[in-house]
C-alpha cells in the first residue's frame, strides 16, 4: 500500500533544499506520492538583503515549491520536516508552519502518522542533532509516530545522524544517499501505519 509523504522544509541557501529533494526521491522510490513544500520568509526584504543571495534564492525556491498548508498535512500519511539550524534549533520559518497545525491537532487528524526530521548547519558541531531532536517533542504532541534513521543504511556511520539526515554546508554524496534512505524508510513505515488506520486507497 502506497503512502502520501509531505516533505515540509525551509531552506535559505539551498543545503536543506538539496536534502529535501533527496528525501523525496527516496520516498518516491519506495512507492510513495510526495509533496515538497517550502515554508516562506518571516522577515521583510530589508533583512533578507543583509545576507548575500537570500533574496534571489528565496525567489527561486518560492517559484519552485508551494508553501505547506494544513491540507498538505491532512493529506499526508507521513511528514518529514527539515530546517537549517539556527543557534541549535530549527529555523523559525518552519516552526511557524508547524505551530499552525493546531487545527488538525485538536481534531486528532495527525495521530498515528509517521514523522521525521532533517537539518543542515554551517559549521561542524553546529547543532544538527540538537535541531533534529528538538522536532521530536513537537511531533509527539501532534500524535506522530517518530521514525528515526537508525544505523540500518550502509553509509549511516559516515553521514547523517541516527535521528535524521543532516549535512554541514552543501550535502555530500553520502549525505544525499542517507537522505534517500530516510525518505524510503519513512515511506515504508507510513504505508504500514496507513494500513493500520484502515485506509485502503
Amino acid at each position: 500500500m502506497a503512502a502520501n509523504i509531505l516533505v515540509a522544509f525551509y531552506s535559505r541557501g539551498g543545503s536543506v533544499e538539496a536534502l529535501a529533494k533527496a528525501i523525496g526521491e527516496g520516498a518516491e522510490a519506495a512507492g510513495a506520492a510526495v509533496r515538497l513544500r517550502r515554508a516562506r520568509e518571516l522577515v521583510g526584504p530589508e533583512v533578507m538583503a543583509l545576507a548575500p543571495g537570500w533574496t534571489d534564492n528565496a525567489a527561486r525556491m518560492n517559484a519552485a515549491y508551494e508553501a505547506p498548508t494544513l491540507a498538505d498535512a491532512e493529506w499526508a500519511d507521513g511528514i518529514i520536516l527539515g530546517a537549517p539550524t539556527r543557534f541549535g534549533s530549527p529555523a523559525s520559518e518552519l516552526r511557524a508552519y508547524i505551530e499552525g497545525l493546531g487545527a488538525l491537532w485538536v481534531q486528532n487528524k495527525l495521530n498515528d502518522k509517521a514523522g521525521a526530521a532533517f537539518t543542515s548547519t554551517g559549521t561542524p558541531h553546529g547543532g544538527t542533532e540538537a535541531t533534529i531532536l528538538s522536532f521530536y517533542p513537537t511531533l509527539s504532541h501532534l500524535g506522530f509516530v517518530i521514525v528515526p534513521n537508525g544505523y540500518g543504511a550502509p553509509l549511516s556511520r559516515q553521514a547523517g545522524t541516527p535521528y535524521g539526515s543532516s549535512s554541514v554546508g552543501a550535502p555530500t554524496g553520502n549525505d544525499l544517499e542517507i537522505a534517500r534512505h530516510q525518505g524510503a524508510r519513512v515511506a515504508r513505515v507510513a504505508a504500514a501505519l496507513r494500513a493500520a488506520r484502515g485506509l485502503t486507497d
